[in-house]
């Protein structure tokens, strides 16, 4: 099996000198671009499984980058970058980003991360199977909901809340996203109703509903879940 090749979007020449070797010893084909101009040539000419991408680009903002691909590409994107505020992570998650890792970083956190969205990508185009997280189990095809063998009994939004979370396994979604999913646009900013029902299915879903280890959140921003598959590499 051929290694997933990994293209790393950055200006800054420290960030390529120790992302190549990193990347590298850590099984991954490493490609490099400088500007947004060269990612999207990059992308469109070479075929990544996966893009690591940087917000501030000397040419492009990294946002816009996001919004060109997503026209007619769905490989995963991570944003890499030290914008540290949520409206930035907010604008890149819903424009379409897979994942967000603030500079400065561990590489083991970069890797798992990386892992993550590459198996969400490989099961994108599959008949969704079941998912298993800390003694929760979800089978999408028969839509049961069972915790240590017994049934769980979920509203429908509940359900739709949980299933949407568990399809992203992994990754964060962000508020919106969940609001206009399950809701619909007319809720975009209803977070009441989000976080309402979020404490609801904690309460059925969570061993220890105050401290969450299956729907975690990400402050500002939305929420994660962690199935079994990511629960020891996802903080």
């Amino acid at each position: 099996m051929s290694a997933s090749r990994i293209l790393v979007v950055d200006d800054e020449p420290q960030i390529q000198r120790f992302l190549k070797p990193a990347l590298t010893a850590a099984g991954f084909d490493t490609v490099e671009a400088l500007t947004g101009a060269e990612a999207l040539k990059a992308v469109a000419t070479q075929a990544p499984d996966l893009v690591i991408l940087d917000l501030g680009l000397p040419d492009m903002d990294g946002k816009d980058i996001i919004a060109n691909l997503r026209g007619w590409s769905d490989v995963p994107i991570i944003i890499l970058s030290a914008r540290d505020r949520e409206s930035e992570k907010i604008a890149a998650l819903d424009l379409g980003a897979d994942d967000y890792v603030e500079k400065p970083f561990g590489i083991g956190e970069l890797t798992a991360r990386i892992r993550t969205a590459l198996r969400h990508r490989g099961r994108t185009d599959s008949v969704p199977g079941p998912i298993r997280a800390d003694g929760l189990l979800i089978d999408p095809v028969k839509r049961i909901v069972s915790r240590d063998d017994e049934a769980l009994h979920l509203t429908p939004k509940e359900y739709d809340l949980l299933t949407l979370l568990a399809r992203h396994a992994g990754r964060v979604v962000t508020h919106r996203t969940l609001l206009t999913s399950v809701w619909g646009p007319a809720h975009t900013d209803d977070l009441h109703y989000l976080r309402v029902f979020v404490g609801q299915l904690r309460q059925k879903i969570e061993r220890n509903p105050t401290e969450p280890h299956i729907v975690r959140t990400e402050p500002g921003v939305g929420y994660r879940f962690v199935s079994d598959q990511d629960y020891c590499i996802i903080p």
